[in-house]
């Protein structure tokens, strides 16, 4: 069986490294590190499929299996060496290799043209707002009052930059759709 990374994949490999975990543990983790900025965790039931192919492709296998009379049955997992040796490579390859990932904005972005421009305008100009206060959450998480080491925060870093990119494009466009120069007829291409 052939696994293709994932963000998540990599995220319960990363964590195993620290040692054997219960998915439970694991989505506190992600949570509680702040990774669920870049890590999509919402859906346990995401969470546990991907354990069962990350185990079926040999990459984790069961540990043990706990009781505790205030909780269901856990199983935790732990880290194989194949695993360790997979984690490195995703690692290494998501790092140096760029992707289209697919993201909604630039899709419905490519659909505008079904909006009345200044409809478009309000609503980009609303996005902007979010973002804006997106920005100052990633400050605050920049510079909070805890000491966490710069290189557990640098994907806080590059969303901020991102995202301060996105804020200054839409400016533009606003701009444009305000001033006219930037305009379309409504309806179907």
């Amino acid at each position: 069986m052939t696994l293709r990374h994932s963000p998540l994949a990599l995220a319960i490999l990363g964590l195993l490294e620290n040692g054997p975990l219960h998915p439970y543990g694991m989505q506190r983790l992600i949570k509680q590190w702040g990774k669920d900025q870049v890590v999509n965790v919402g859906q346990r039931t995401s969470l546990y499929r991907m354990i069962d192919r990350l185990e079926d492709g040999g990459l984790i296998a069961v540990g043990s299996t706990e009781r505790d009379e205030r909780y269901p049955e856990r199983t935790t997992y732990h880290l194989t060496e194949e695993g360790r040796t997979v984690c490195r490579q995703w690692l290494s390859e998501m790092l140096t290799t760029p992707r289209n990932e697919f993201p909604e904005f630039p899709a419905a972005l490519s659909f505008v043209m079904l909006l009345m421009p200044e409809t478009a305008g309000e609503l980009l100009a609303e996005r902007r707002e979010r973002l804006t206060q997106r920005i100052a959450d990633f400050d605050a998480e920049l510079t909070g009052e805890h000491e966490i080491p710069r290189w557990a925060l640098l994907e806080t870093e590059y969303l901020k930059a991102i995202t301060e990119a996105e804020v200054r494009w839409i400016e533009t466009i606003v701009d444009d759709l305000q001033s006219g120069s930037l305009t379309w007829t409504p309806g179907p291409v």
